[in-house]
């Protein structure tokens, strides 16, 4: 930018040209004359990596569709975070999939980014912890929301944020992650249009001082994830205090909303599926003791509430980001009343455990220990020949455990396919632990959480005799319930503005519609694996008409096989004739 200056300062003319609202009233100012003269003067640049440094500058700017960059705050003073609005779809430097649109948000303290399959799109905003790649997690989550959503809502949507400036005391991060939080939530909705009703219309009102090159676009929501779980009435008392028209429904879950941790719906939603799996194989979870190695802590959400789903779950082994929990021969009675114990215990770690519990052999380990000594019990249920590994190499092991279920319920990938490298996967924090869908013997597998198993980890245990689904299937739950939460809101919001129903009575009404919703919520789920099983019943069958299908997609645009990971046409020949 410095060697080129005369083009640095036209590119900052072309910004200038399209988002400054006054210039932008004035037609005689030409953008496309600068554009001409920018590309002009890019012939005469002479390296290659400059001249496609400075067009990916150009792209952007012609790119993006909206900036907060000329608001000001209530005082006058600029706004605490820059905001810009891109196209994402309409820009092959970005990688694939790519967003419809997305919204960058960058100040000193925090960058974050919220991206949108489609106008209509529904997904949480996480506090993630990949500095250097949070784009391509949030990325990764936007995909597999998408996927899960196509059963509840149109497609999917995702944010994150990252402090770029943490405190050193860890007491103060939390307060300083609330503060990031609210800066990207403020960035979002200072380029997102309202809705205002005037005599019984509705009228889309555009934000201020902002120059739009895209249509109307009022609908805007988000939802709890990583690290937010606790953030939706923040969320909503800033929507609040834009007048934003969703109102509370602009973040499910707070507190006069549906409480996904209270009613444990993710976690319940995914066990309909894992029951499926085990019913389809002749036992019942019910009522029938089976073997659990897990990946989480009991005061998470998705993995506390699921290892109380059944009172028949003899949790052997268990890992989080601090502790690793092992229990050779749990009792099943006794191990699940102190579960429960822990998941009441607000902040509880694996630490929290009471050791008098745990059979003999078991532990709990810390993550940072140099090496855990292995017992003849541990030996015996892993298959471990070492006297002492390390807590990454003993995780491994646990992954790979002959067990009845392996459910995911923490954050991380930890399961690839033996032709995919750790690079591919995208979780450099895992890569030690992570292992291959060929090497995993457990029956049964359980996607609680997002991420836990890569696609081609996925098919490679399937193909093996694995049972599995995916992520977007098995905790879809939260999904749905948060769709439904949003649409009653809006319909409640309707009924009050028309009289039809009192402010006071909003509250009593969602509450006393809760075990309805989660009901509706789990027969989906329910019926999504039904659909499963059947569909792999007729697999063989199917599998000319599936390729067609394929072949279909492809051509109208609408599928990119390589980036799904489906098998070429020699391949899926090749297991016809198999």
């Amino acid at each position: 930018l410095a060697q080129h200056a005369p083009i640095t300062r036209r590119l900052v003319q072309l910004f200038e040209h399209r988002f400054d609202p006054v210039r932008a009233a004035r037609p005689s100012l030409n953008a496309m004359a600068e554009v001409q003269a920018i590309d002009h003067a890019l012939d005469a640049v002479e390296s290659l990596d400059e001249d496609r440094i400075l067009r990916a500058y150009l792209t952007l700017i012609l790119k993006s569709v909206r900036t907060n960059y000329y608001q000001t705050a209530p005082a006058g003073e600029p706004k605490e975070a820059l905001a810009v609005k891109l196209e994402s779809q309409a820009v092959d430097l970005f990688p694939m999939p790519r967003p419809l649109y997305e919204i960058y948000v960058y100040s000193p303290r925090v960058e974050g980014v919220h991206m949108r399959a489609g106008r209509v799109a529904r997904g949480g905003i996480r506090w993630s912890d990949r500095r250097e790649d949070f784009r391509t997690e949030i990325l990764g989550l936007m995909k597999a929301q998408t996927v899960k959503n196509a059963v509840i809502v149109p497609v999917g949507s995702k944010g994150g944020f990252v402090l770029k400036r943490p405190p050193a005391a860890r007491e103060q991060v939390a307060g300083e992650g609330v503060e990031c939080y609210k800066i990207l939530i403020r960035g979002l909705l200072d380029l997102t249009d309202n809705i205002a009703a005037t005599n019984g219309a509705h009228r889309v009102v555009p934000p201020p001082a902002v120059v739009r090159h895209d249509g109307d676009d009022p609908y805007l929501v988000v939802a709890a994830d990583k690290g937010t779980a606790t953030f939706s009435d923040i969320a909503n008392g800033i929507a609040e205090e834009y007048g934003f028209w969703l109102g509370d429904a602009f973040a499910s879950g707070g507190s006069k909303g549906y409480d996904h941790k209270a009613m444990a719906i993710t976690s319940r939603g995914a066990w309909e599926l894992v029951k499926r799996h085990f019913r389809e194989l002749g036992r019942d979870l019910q009522a029938s003791d089976f073997t659990v190695v897990g990946v989480g802590d009991m005061a998470g959400d998705v993995f506390g509430n699921a290892m109380l789903q059944s009172r028949c779950t003899r949790l052997i082994a268990a890992f989080n980001h601090m502790h690793i929990f092992i229990d050779p021969d749990p009792d099943p009675a006794e191990s699940f009343a102190e579960r429960q114990r822990l998941f009441r215990l607000r902040g509880s770690t694996w630490a929290d455990y009471d050791r008098a519990l745990i059979s003999p052999g078991g532990g709990v380990f810390e993550r940072s220990l140099k090496a855990i000594p292995i017992n003849a019990a541990m030996k015996r249920l892993f298959g471990i020949a070492e006297d002492h590994l390390t807590p990454a190499e003993l995780i491994r092991h646990l992954l790979t455990a002959e067990i009845d279920l392996l459910f995911f319920g923490g954050i991380g990938t930890f399961v690839k396919a033996q032709g995919e490298s750790h690079a591919e996967v995208g979780d450099r924090a895992n890569d030690a632990l992570r292992t291959d869908g060929e090497q995993i013997r457990a029956k049964v597998v359980g996607e609680g959480a997002n991420l836990g198993v890569t696609q081609r980890g996925r098919v490679a245990y399937a193909l093996k005799g694995g049972r599995i689904d995916t992520d977007a299937i098995d905790n879809s739950a939260g999904v749905s319930m948060s769709d439904h939460e949003v649409n009653i809101k809006i319909l409640l919001s309707g009924a009050i503005a028309a009289g039809a129903l009192g402010p006071q009575e909003r509250e009593p009404l969602l509450a006393e519609m809760a075990d309805d919703v989660a009901a509706l919520v789990l027969r989906d789920n329910y019926l999504q694996g039904e659909a499963l099983s059947v569909a792999e019943a007729r697999g063989r069958a199917a599998l000319d008409r599936q390729a067609r299908l394929i072949r279909d997609l492809e051509r109208a645009g609408r599928l990119d096989r390589a980036l799904e990971f489906l098998p070429d046409d020699e391949a899926l020949a090749a297991r016809a004739a198999a």
